[in-house]
């Protein structure tokens, strides 16, 4: 019999190590490309998933105008119309008329547990085809929904509403998960006080979406605010977006040492620099690119 040397068994040792070390690498890359397919299948760059146990919404402000949620909503009622057998469309004939939405909202319960089946850690946004605190969504729905938020704790959850009134008025009826971010959007100056009622809210993250930019907003007051998104409209319709706006936001994030993402210019036109190499239009991903003064900002909350 030959005896094996002390370096072969080394070596094979090695070998065991540096296989195993390549199938998890593999399994990594795996998962980076099925987050990435995630993010560049629903459009949007700051989260992962999308879970909508509402549907249907009103427009409230002038971020409302071109509303995507309102167009997208059409076309599935439009969907449903020709697939009578397809049950969750169902829900959208229901809020939509005339291709715009009616101010009426349903509960789709046979969403409401999906967030359950997803075993991977996602970053969700929730109701992008509604809105958690409208009006017409009872309290008890939204219970429902934060259950399930703070059943599933290896997700991350962010919710966004215009209507930080009736948020601050059901904030303390509520149990907030750790796992929920909470924001509140703003499109120009005279909304800052939807900030000021996010901040007396219960939730344990909060952040403001700035989309789209409509115009200035100085003296931001961003105490007790952990992130900031900015974007530009795109699609029909599309409103300009100027880089003093752009810039103002940032510095002030970077004053207040607030987590500041710059989604995208949204239309081509509002990007000072048309070649910008991360736009749609070049070959990128950011509609209307995301460099600002030749940097791309994607910070996240610590």
């Amino acid at each position: 019999m030959t005896a094996t040397s002390p370096t072969s068994i080394a070596d094979f040792f090695l070998f065991n190590q540096l296989l195993v070390a390549a199938r998890l690498l593999l399994s990594l890359g795996r998962k980076f490309k099925e987050i990435a397919m995630s993010v560049n299948k629903i459009g949007i760059e700051w989260t992962n998933s999308t879970w909508n146990p509402f549907v249907g919404c009103r427009r409230i402000s002038p971020g409302c105008m071109h509303c995507y949620a309102e167009r997208m909503s059409s076309r599935q009622a439009a969907m449903q119309s020709r697939n009578p057998s397809d049950g969750k469309r169902r829900y959208y004939l229901k809020v939509i008329q005339h291709n715009h939405w009616n101010g009426e909202v349903r509960f789709v319960p046979e969403v409401l547990s999906e967030p359950l089946t997803w075993t991977d850690p996602r970053m969700i946004f929730v109701n992008s085809m509604s809105d958690t605190f409208h009006e017409n969504v009872l309290i008890d729905d939204i219970r429902s929904v934060f259950d399930i938020i703070a059943e599933t704790h290896w997700h991350t959850f962010q919710m966004l509403t215009k209507r930080s009134d009736r948020l601050l008025e059901l904030s303390a009826q509520l149990i907030w998960p750790d796992n929920l971010w909470m924001g509140v959007s703003v499109e120009t100056a005279p909304y800052v006080k939807r900030i000021d009622d996010l901040r007396k809210t219960g939730a344990k993250v909060k952040f403001i979406s700035i989309e789209p930019l409509l115009g200035p907003i100085s003296n931001l007051d961003l105490s007790g605010i952990d992130w900031v998104i900015v974007g530009g409209e795109s699609g029909p319709g599309h409103r300009p977006m100027l880089i003093e706006w752009v810039r103002e936001i940032r510095d002030q994030c970077a004053a207040q040492g607030v987590a500041f993402f710059f989604k995208q210019w949204g239309h081509i036109s509002n990007n000072p620099v048309p070649s910008d190499p991360t736009a749609k239009e070049n070959g990128g991903t950011a509609k209307g690119g995301c460099l600002l003064d030749g940097q791309e900002y994607k910070e996240f909350p610590a």
